[in-house]
């Protein structure tokens, strides 16, 4: 807890003085509001991963549904400039590792304090971003292929300006089709525990990936 309250703390010291902790590479002020392809299109149910369903177990109040709706969230240039100084935040202070390495495990998603991978920098994104104000039902943890066709997490942002993309990867924010990425499924606005695909595929494998790695 007090590690979360500094973090938010120094974020709204790094607001207030203007500085920039992050690569503004596009100016998402800019997105047009009226192109369809800058928000991700959903494909009906799917199942989530195992990996949050065992978090979900563990951590009750963190996935209990809100009565959240299909809300985008207005990007304001406030928003916009919180949204990259959590981002950046958050990838300079947790160190990448695997949860084999952590905790002997293959899979296990936990908020991390100083080490983690990747899922558990979404977590820590979306529980700072939340503490900052933005609506829960707007932060949605997605699931997504990497380049090398590797699972991989992000931090999903709906606003009305498009989907953007929160990444340890990266220290820039993305709109979804500038990742390169695949996407695969994403939580669903109404219930956190309930999951949409992003894909029309259907092979259970590929949409139940859990999406590990760093």
């Amino acid at each position: 807890m007090f590690k979360l309250v500094a973090g938010l703390l120094l974020i709204g010291t790094l607001c207030m003085t203007g500085s920039s902790a992050f690569a503004l590479e596009k100016d998402a002020i800019n997105f047009e509001k009226s192109s369809s392809s800058a928000f991700a299109p959903t494909y009906g149910p799917t199942l989530p991963p195992i990996g949050y369903v065992n978090y979900c177990e563990r951590y009750q109040r963190d996935c209990r549904p809100l009565g959240g709706s299909r809300y985008r969230l207005e990007l304001t240039p406030e928003r916009w400039k919180l949204l990259g100084e959590v981002n950046s935040f958050v990838n300079t202070s947790i160190v990448p590792e695997s949860d084999q390495d952590l905790y002997a495990v293959p899979e296990r998603w936990e908020i991390p304090t100083s080490a983690g991978d990747c899922e558990d920098y979404v977590l820590l994104k979306q529980r700072y971003l939340e503490g900052l104000g933005f609506p829960v039902e707007a932060l949605l943890i997605t699931v997504v292929l990497d380049e090398s066709g590797e699972g991989h997490a992000v931090l999903m942002v709906r606003t009305d300006r498009g989907d953007l993309v929160l990444d340890n990867r990266r220290s820039a924010v993305l709109l979804w089709t500038d990742t390169r990425y695949e996407f695969l499924k994403r939580q669903s606005q109404e219930n956190p525990q309930l999951w949409v695909a992003l894909t029309r595929k259907t092979r259970r494998g590929e949409l139940n990936i859990a999406g590990g790695g760093h």
